[in-house]
Parts: C-alpha cells; sequence; structure tokens
C-alpha cells in the first residue's frame, strides 16, 4: 500500500511541477505577444513615417530642380516632361 501512496505523491508532485512550468510560460509568452504587438506598430509607425519623409524629400527635390538653383536646364525639362506624363496618365484613369 505503501507504494501506491508513494506513486501517488510522486504524481502530484510531478503534476504540480507542470502546472508551474505552464503557468509561467503562458505568462513569458503574454509578455512576448504584448512585446512583439507593440513591435508591429512602432514598425508601421515607422514605414509610414519614412514613406511620408521620402515624399516630401522627393517633392523638394522636385522644386529644387524647377527652382532654377541648379545650371543643369535638362535635368530641370526632364522632371517636368515627367509630372505631365504622370498628369496625363492621372486623366486617362479619370476618364475611363
Amino acid at each position: 500500500m505503501s507504494i501506491n501512496l508513494e506513486s501517488v505523491d510522486l504524481l502530484e508532485s510531478k503534476l504540480e511541477t507542470l502546472i508551474e512550468r505552464y503557468t509561467f510560460l503562458k505568462e513569458e509568452n503574454d509578455i512576448l505577444i504584448s512585446r512583439i504587438n507593440k513591435l508591429q506598430n512602432l514598425t508601421a509607425k515607422l514605414e509610414y513615417d519614412l514613406s511620408q519623409e521620402t515624399e516630401k524629400y522627393r517633392l523638394l527635390k522636385i522644386a529644387k530642380t524647377i527652382d532654377g538653383s541648379r545650371t543643369d536646364s535638362r535635368e530641370t525639362k526632364n522632371k517636368i516632361n515627367a509630372l505631365i506624363r504622370e498628369i496625363d496618365n492621372c486623366i486617362v484613369r479619370l476618364n475611363q
């Protein structure tokens, strides 16, 4: 009979250990999921900010070229032609 009691005690002890490990790992998992969500939100915000700044840079570059601060008139003409083509494409899409 004592062997059965010892087996039950051993099983009970192992079960308690497993429950403690499970609880610890679940809490750790919750913390990690929270960190992942925060990092994903931060990444999305930074990607949006980067796209905004890239667009600002592109517009500033065009403005500087058109402004005549550069002596290369060919580049200015190319930029203007590119803008005209882009506007023409938009008009075509609107008419469809």
